[in-house]
């Protein structure tokens, strides 16, 4: 990954799977841009931009306008070009997410869809024009895209949707060399997985029935987002790399 050039969007702490994913990316010789959602998630975010040596750091709150565009005018003036994107941002109200999908406001749902879904479409869209001889696009979805996992609610459809335009974005922008795929990352416990609600629970399912009967590191999550980064998987594209253990075989309904 000498020479490459890489965005990582959505580390909030050290838990962070997209941490575990720029660390990686930094130890296989990556230079990297960072972002961080506001002032008060930079003092989580800053000391980690600075251990991997981060070439930009900037502010990205996906909902406000304008945010998004600073963070790739400043690689485009910086760098001029982008090998690589991990999008791992994702948001829903709490009311919505805690309750029943029956009972999600429009509001809740138009935010969740714009936060978690269409910042990475708009993503795409911005990095397009960087990635002028092919690149790659990643973003994190979870086993409840596929399968109802109770306490999931909103953010279910959510990233069914997320995991649908992968393969859309696949299909548009493949002919420019740009691979786009998401990694359903298995049970880890990071801040957003702790809004979740009963969330111990299912990684004790995950221990008791994934056919490697653990639940995954976010190391683990951040290797395979290298592998998809690098031109070990040029062939790869509009797939949705499931990194849970296995758990994602056992073809089960969570209760």
């Amino acid at each position: 990954m000498t020479g490459k050039k890489g965005l990582v969007i959505g580390i909030a702490n050290e838990h962070s799977l997209a941490w575990a994913a720029a660390r990686n990316f930094h130890a296989a010789g990556a230079d990297l841009a960072v972002t961080y959602l506001n002032d008060k998630a930079r003092p989580f975010v800053e000391p980690l931009a600075t251990e991997i040596d981060a070439s930009i750091l900037l502010p990205c709150d996906v909902a406000q306008d304008g945010q998004l565009e600073a963070v790739f005018g400043a690689m485009t003036r910086t760098w001029g070009h982008l090998d690589f994107v991990l999008h791992a941002v994702a948001w829903s109200p709490s009311e919505d997410l805690h309750g029943r999908l029956t009972d999600c406001s429009a509001d809740g749902f138009a935010q969740a869809m714009l936060v978690s879904c269409h910042s990475f479409i708009r993503t795409g869209k911005l990095a397009e024009p960087l990635m002028r001889t092919g690149g790659s696009l990643m973003t994190l979805s979870f086993l409840g895209a596929e399968r109802v996992v109770d306490h999931y609610g909103v953010m279910g459809p959510v990233k069914a949707a997320l995991e649908s335009s992968v393969r859309y974005l696949a299909h548009e922008l493949g002919p420019k060399g740009i691979r786009v795929n998401a990694i359903s990352a298995g049970t880890v416990r990071t801040r957003a997985a702790s809004g979740i609600e009963h969330f111990d629970e299912l990684i004790d399912e995950t221990e008791r029935k994934s056919p490697l009967r653990r639940t995954v590191t976010a190391d683990e999550v951040g290797r395979a987002a290298l592998l998809l980064a690098s031109d070990y998987t040029t062939a790869i594209t509009g797939e949705v790399m499931h990194v849970d253990a296995g758990f994602h075989v056992n073809g089960m309904v969570f209760h």
